[in-house]
This record gives structure tokens, sequence and C-alpha cells, in this order.
């Protein structure tokens, strides 16, 4: 990913935004419907989520999917 990319995320998802999952490519993912807030988005692109279930895996923009709540 390069630094537009990481950079052209953080416009579409700022910190501190709402993110419900939808799907998770991970055996140990929250549950779909759990709802959580983007912390930070790192180099490669993951959107790194503080799930309300205490998890705290990131989000992969290619494989897994996602919608934001407006709040």
């Amino acid at each position: 990913m390069f630094k537009t990319d990481k950079e052209m995320l953080k416009r579409m998802y700022p910190i501190g935004t709402t993110v419900e999952l939808v799907y998770m490519d991970d055996p140990q993912a929250p549950p779909v419907g759990t709802r959580g807030k983007i912390y930070h988005i790192d180099d490669i692109g993951q959107i790194h989520v503080e799930w309300e279930n205490g998890s705290g895996l990131a989000l992969n923009c290619d494989i897994d999917d996602f919608k934001l709540i407006d709040e």
C-alpha cells in the first residue's frame, strides 16, 4: 500500500468513526454486528478498531466487510 492510499483511508475513515462488522475473514473475529471505533490506520492500510466486545483485531479492506455507523 502506498502512502497516498493510507492518507485516502484516513480521509474515508477518520479516527473515532464507529463501524459495524459485516464479515471478517478470521477465526477469532468478533461476531457479525459488533460495533467499534476506529483508532488507527497503519502503514499497510489495516483499520484498527476497538471493538465493543474487547477485541482489537484490525480490518483488512481487501477482505473484510464493514459499514459506517452515523451517531
